[in-house]
């Protein structure tokens, strides 16, 4: 996938996190944006897989199941969905720490906690 290609697919999907957000606002649970997203993307004709889980490798172990995405759009994106008052450094590394344990170049941080989704919105690359 191009660095263009990223690019349109993940401006497609702020565009659906901020008809959610339109529509239902702040104040609701993760669950309650996540589940309507997932329900806009596909609409949108995207493939959605929630709750990824990824093993992470300790000791040349593998251990399954070690942490889930909230959402992966295409198979290449990593959406980490909040509804957070602030967002800290740590959602911040949550989110680059699933880019590098699975090995993907974008993730999107989407906190719905937010008077304008536009503020909501942190695309992190992890490599392009």
């Amino acid at each position: 996938m191009t660095q263009e290609e990223y690019n349109n697919l993940s401006a497609r999907i702020i565009g659906c996190a901020i008809a959610v957000h339109r529509q239902l606002g702040p104040g609701l649970f993760e669950s309650a944006y996540q589940a309507c997203l997932a329900h806009e993307l596909k609409r949108a004709g995207m493939k959605v897989q929630e709750q990824v889980q990824l093993p992470i490798i300790y000791d040349e172990n593998r251990i399954p199941k070690s942490y889930s995405i909230d959402m992966l759009i295409e198979d290449v994106i990593v959406l980490e969905i909040k509804s957070e008052e602030e967002l800290s450094h740590l959602h911040l590394a949550q989110t680059l720490t699933y880019l590098k344990i699975g090995d993907y170049r974008l993730g999107l941080l989407l906190n719905f906690n937010v008077r304008s989704m536009k503020d909501g919105i942190q695309r992190l690359v992890y490599r392009f």
